[in-house]
């Protein structure tokens, strides 16, 4: 009994000076708020306030093993389509500036990749809320990955393998949700 209490009292005072916790937030709206226009698709839509500019995300607290950093974002209203995914970004970086260019190699971050949308290989990238009817729930998660490269994607992959592979690399994620 003695070791037990000892082996308790250990563990809490570890988890009382572990890391942090690993957290995703945005500039642009807050947990569970409502994703400005700005972010939302184009397509069909006559509203010039919808752009389709992917958000501003910071992370902190990643595990410190993590050699990479992913981001999945998902309409979980809508069968968990995914609308994108970014990796290979440098385990240094922990934010993406708002409207990531929309192609396989963006330019911010270097090195990073983009995987196309749904089989349009001319949309690498961010595709934002295109819920115009309903209201739905999007969530972005921030995976910090064991590898440095996700080699085995390349710019004809498909989202469900990337989130695959990325899933399978993972050492810990953060999330964040929003809604339009």
């Amino acid at each position: 009994m003695a070791v037990i209490r000892m082996v308790l009292s250990a563990l809490l005072v570890i988890m009382s000076q572990g890391s942090a916790a690993f957290t995703l937030t945005s500039s642009a709206f807050s947990p569970g708020g409502v994703i400005p226009k700005v972010h939302e698709c184009t397509s069909g839509g006559s509203d010039p306030r919808q752009r389709n500019e992917s958000p501003p995300l910071s992370w902190a607290g990643a595990p410190a093993a993590a050699r990479s950093h992913a981001i999945v974002m998902r309409d979980l209203d809508n069968n968990n389509l995914i609308h994108w995914v970014i990796y290979d970004i440098p385990v240094n970086v922990t934010s993406l500036p708002q409207n990531v260019d929309h192609a396989y190699r963006p330019s911010i971050p270097s090195g990073a990749r983009q995987v196309y949308y749904r089989g349009s290989a001319s949309l690498f990238g961010y595709q934002g809320p295109c819920s115009p009817r309903t209201v739905n729930t999007y969530e972005f998660v921030v995976y910090a990955l064991n590898r440095a490269t996700l080699s085995e994607l390349t710019s004809s992959s498909s989202t469900q393998t990337a989130a695959r592979v990325i899933s399978g690399a993972s050492l810990g994620s953060a999330r964040l949700s929003g809604e339009s």
